[in-house]
């Protein structure tokens, strides 16, 4: 189960992010869990860069991920963390590539939720190709292209 805070007062219809972060889940063999996506502006995700991350800049999609550095009990309820997508530079994205917005939020949910699941594509080429490969898997399996 997934919550969208959306104080940023985007789109409505999110059946779509529903479908796909279902879909995610589901490969990845995921059942009870929660995480929230929270929608935000440029100058709140530069703020949470520059005091998290180190790095004074607007940047799209940041994960907190919960389960870091635990051992999981896959057999009860997992509280996997939280999303922040910053929706100005979503819909600048998807303009730069071309693409519909739903695909580029799409896109940023489904990157997001990896992380929280461990996925770090920072660490090595190969990693960086698992996860961009799963992700287009994903999207492409849900009818999300570009």
């Amino acid at each position: 189960m997934f919550t969208i805070n959306n104080e940023y007062n985007y789109k409505k219809d999110y059946k779509y992010l529903d479908s796909v972060l279902n879909k995610t889940l589901a490969k990845e063999g995921v059942k009870d869990c929660v995480f929230s996506i929270i929608f935000v502006d440029n100058e709140t995700i530069q703020t949470i860069n520059r005091e998290y991350r180190g790095l004074d800049s607007i940047t799209d999609v940041i994960s907190f991920a919960l389960e870091d550095n635990e051992v999981v009990d896959k057999t009860k309820e997992r509280v996997l963390g939280d999303i922040y997508i910053c929706i100005p530079r979503m819909i600048e994205q998807a303009k730069s590539y071309g693409h519909s917005e739903k695909r580029e939020l799409a896109f940023l949910a489904v990157h997001g939720l990896l992380h929280l699941l461990g996925y770090d594509h920072t660490k090595s080429k190969n990693d960086e190709k698992i996860m961009f490969s799963l992700q287009e898997e994903i999207l492409n399996e849900e009818g999300i292209t570009r």
